[in-house]
């Protein structure tokens, strides 16, 4: 007998690390990297509340940063840019090379070339109409 699969809609956070889990554990087996470590920063407001983030992590001499957002209403005042430095001297002091990361063309592709990423890749039609963007930038790690 074939076993179920049951489909969900919602995003669940849970199967989402465990998931991150499984796969960490695979390829840290694979490779023999298993220096794997989340990086976040952030950064909020006199009252505390968050209005920009940026997540990621490194792992075997790379840094992959997954998301960076500014609250609209703070965007141009360099929010980015400092979110952006801060990850980039955390992953030299790791001891990574290089810092990867995707983006879509409507989003941030300017700002990331200004901070000296380069197009690698791109992947047409995602989303329909767009595309998702692949940019690298070489660091130097901190001796």
């Amino acid at each position: 007998m074939k076993p179920a699969v049951t489909l969900g809609d919602v995003w669940n956070a849970e199967l989402d690390a465990f998931l991150a889990a499984r796969i960490y554990e695979f390829n840290a087996s694979a490779t023999g990297h298993a220096d794997g470590r989340a990086l976040t920063a952030t950064v909020d407001d006199a009252r505390g509340r968050r209005i920009a983030a940026a997540s990621g992590h490194t792992w075997g001499g790379t840094c992959q940063l997954t998301s960076l957002w500014v609250e609209e209403s703070h965007r141009r005042a360099g929010l980015g840019s400092a979110l952006l430095r801060a990850v980039e001297d955390e992953a030299r002091r790791r001891g990574c090379a290089q810092v990867v990361l995707l983006t879509h063309d409507f989003q941030a592709p300017a700002f990331y070339e200004r901070h000296g990423y380069r197009r690698v890749g791109e992947i047409d039609g995602y989303p329909r109409g767009h595309a998702q963007l692949v940019y690298a930038k070489p660091i130097a790690p901190t001796p």
